[in-house]
């Protein structure tokens, strides 16, 4: 896909909009399968999995939008530093910084 959105935020949004259309998308599909008797040929597990880690998805990237909106998106939630460009454009979704990432999850 060709973008003529030149500034990163905007970038970044369109980036994230799109992501959360496809994943709403998939947990969609996925739901539907989930009901039919075969899981759509998938095991259990596997679809349970799927499901949790698809709406983990959407609920990242709708909180990522929200703090768009709020315009606080790209500052840590946690020491309030910025989150450099590069963090975001490889995780858009990002809350933290990479040193308080690192303190959420030691």
């Amino acid at each position: 896909m060709t973008s003529t959105v030149h500034d990163p935020l905007d970038r970044l949004r369109v980036s994230l909009e799109e992501q959360f259309l496809l994943h709403t998308q998939e947990l969609t599909q996925l739901t539907v399968s989930s009901r039919q008797p075969d899981l759509g040929g998938h095991d259990r597990d596997t679809m349970t999995a799927r499901i949790e880690s698809t709406r983990r998805a959407v609920a990242e990237t709708a909180q990522a939008l929200r703090r768009i909106a709020e315009g606080s998106y790209g500052t840590c939630q946690r020491c309030g530093a910025g989150i450099p460009l590069e963090r975001l454009e490889i995780r858009p979704y990002a809350q933290f910084c990479v040193p308080c990432q690192r303190q959420q999850t030691g």
